[in-house]
């Protein structure tokens, strides 16, 4: 086979052209600070979901939408992958923005936070400009002194490490998003692309928010308060270090549990001891428990997906659909089928 001579002008006289620009002012306007081994995954989601709705097509012109990386300086700031990134310019005007979104990553490499980072963000919202934190961007707002008695959405893992740093935060790990008086924080991971979309829709419009959703081939966002497997969340949070490591393990674990001698073993402790901590801070078995979660997860599915039940019984770690279906009824006073049908007509 003989390479392909096609020049590059041939390529392109395959795809349409973009329109002239449009002279309009965007709707929407971002400034994003990078902090040391930033996570570049909720990053990318954020940055990404403005790119798709500032324009028209896939022409990624900043007509809509407009966004800007700044810094205290413009050298090289590298993820926690080793992406490295520099910012476009030193601390603008922050009346340039409509937010100043704040990426975290890696602890605690990304609280070296020079002081010119902390006034900037202090300033920037004592003039009503919302600032927010991606991934642990909400420990970045709580040295600027941002979430003194605010609420803010954390992931599970930096829940205790949040609250030891700084007391007077309040920490919330069963949100994807939270907005107190525009002091917005995200826990990260494609989160982000949630808050992104509900953000954009908010400033530019629901037609500018499905399209970016159509374009990263996201079937739909999740709202604020959405998090569909988050059942017992609590107990990864309730103190005790076994509990809490099991928990994470079991919700890692939907598809494939084990048993629980293998879990005991896994937190190297006896399978007495392991039953004896869950009684003593849910009141039931750590079998119990898993259960209910992988259930939990199947009426999530049941809900928010076409999949068939047995299908669904697979994937939340049933052996088959009718061991899936007992459970279902037990717990929710119905079969699936049932409770879809009864969904449905609502």
């Amino acid at each position: 086979m003989s390479p392909d001579s096609r020049s590059a002008a041939d390529f392109a006289s395959v795809f349409t052209r973009p329109p002239a620009v449009l002279d309009i002012a965007p709707d929407m306007r971002v400034g994003f600070i990078l902090s040391p081994c930033f996570s570049l995954l909720p990053f990318a989601s954020f940055i990404e979901s403005l790119r798709h709705a500032a324009d028209e097509a896939d022409f990624s012109r900043q007509i809509y939408c407009h966004w800007k990386i700044i810094g205290a300086t413009t050298e090289q700031i590298n993820a926690s992958c080793g992406v490295g990134i520099s910012p476009h310019e030193i601390f603008p005007d922050y009346t340039e923005f409509d937010y100043i979104v704040v990426v975290g990553g890696q602890l605690p490499e990304s609280l070296e936070q020079p002081q010119e980072t902390l006034n900037y963000l202090r300033q920037a919202y004592e003039a009503n400009i919302s600032i927010v934190g991606l991934c642990t961007g909400s420990f970045i707002l709580a040295q600027a002194g941002l979430l003194d008695n605010r609420r803010c959405a954390i992931h599970v893992d930096h829940h205790n490490q949040l609250k030891q740093l700084f007391p007077l935060c309040l920490p919330e790990s069963d949100q994807i998003f939270i907005n107190d008086n525009e002091v917005i924080t995200c826990p990260g991971g494609t989160a982000a692309l949630d808050l992104a979309f509900s953000l954009i829709e908010e400033r530019c419009g629901k037609a500018r928010a499905i399209k970016g959703l159509a374009a990263l081939c996201v079937e739909r966002h999740r709202a604020a308060h959405h998090r569909p497997n988050r059942l017992y969340g609590n107990l990864s949070v309730c103190g005790n270090e076994h509990v809490e490591k099991a928990a994470d393990i079991m919700e890692r674990h939907i598809s494939t549990p084990f048993k629980i001698r293998q879990l005991a073993q896994m937190l190297n402790i006896s399978e007495r001891e392991l039953n004896r901590s869950f009684h003593l801070h849910s009141g039931e078995p750590p079998t119990t428990i898993w259960r209910k979660m992988r259930l939990s997860y199947g009426h999530w599915l049941l809900v928010n997906t076409t999949k068939r039940v047995t299908r669904i019984a697979f994937e939340c770690g049933f052996s088959d659909g009718a061991h899936f279906c007992r459970w279902f009824k037990r717990i929710y006073n119905e079969s699936p089928i049932e409770f879809r049908n009864r969904r449905n007509e609502v």
